[in-house]
């Protein structure tokens, strides 16, 4: 019995990457413009695939050529410019097959993108884990340092220990692993790009916790960045416990709190 229009589209929407090279010629005989739209849909979406998959190509070009060296960790870190709470490093170390699509720098995806893609991550890494400074950290030490210090934490955490350290641009001190910075690596290493993402979901999540303690600073939607409706909010209300106090001096010196 000849499959109806309705069904073939579901079907074309059920297929996964790897069944859609085998449902274009399955269908692409079959006259009917419904059907024809849904092959059509079908090559589209390839096309896609293989592009992405040709840009994640890519994204392992730092992997495959130090491969020699075994276990390698991407370190990236988010939170080095916000106003208020912590700084938060990622280190993950992906398997050598590892084919995780649309794998990016961070800053690249959605809030759900990144939040698929970090549970993606966590369970097909060798190893993961996070390093987190406080903001009075940050402002005893500095955030450069407070940062080296996140990284630390986070290759520390790591299960196993890695033969080489992709860095997004940075040279970490006191570690004695191996250590190759790459400028711009979240968006040129996989490696880099995934520990952005689990560095950035883990502090997004951290200050969205934090907007419910001091919900008039709006950290949910800045997450502790300096826009304009969290200078004005400081300014306002003075700073909360999670300010750096080092970040803000430029908007609370002389200025009344309160009103």
């Amino acid at each position: 019995m000849e499959k109806s229009i309705a069904e073939i589209k579901n079907e074309l929407k059920a297929a996964s990457a790897e069944e859609l090279p085998s449902f274009i010629p399955r269908y692409e005989g079959d006259e009917r413009k419904g059907v024809q739209a849904a092959v059509a849909a079908a090559r589209k979406r390839l096309q896609k695939m293989e592009a992405e998959k040709a840009r994640l190509f890519e994204m392992y070009t730092f992997e495959r050529q130090y491969s020699d060296c075994g276990l390698i960790c991407g370190i990236d870190e988010a939170g080095r410019g916000p106003l208020a709470g912590p700084v938060v490093a990622g280190a993950v170390i992906l398997p050598k097959d590892c084919d995780i699509l649309y794998l990016n720098d961070s800053k690249q995806l959605s809030a759900a993108h990144r939040e698929a893609l970090y549970e993606e991550i966590c369970a097909k890494a060798v190893s993961w884990a996070v390093g987190c400074v406080s903001h009075e950290r940050i402002d005893e030490i500095n955030i450069l340092q407070a940062t080296y210090e996140a990284m630390r934490l986070a290759i520390k955490g790591l299960k196993v220990t890695p033969d080489l350290l992709l860095n997004d641009a940075v040279r970490i001190p006191q570690v004695p692993v191996r250590q190759l910075p790459i400028i711009k690596g979240d968006a040129r290493s996989a490696s880099i790009a995934a520990a952005s993402i689990v560095a950035k979901v883990t502090r997004d999540r951290m200050m969205l916790a934090y907007d419910a303690c001091y919900p008039e600073y709006g950290f949910a939607v800045h997450k502790g960045y300096g826009t304009a409706a969290h200078i004005e909010a400081i300014r306002k209300y003075g700073p909360c416990p999670i300010h750096r106090k080092s970040f803000i001096q430029h908007f609370t010196e002389g200025e009344p709190f309160g009103k």
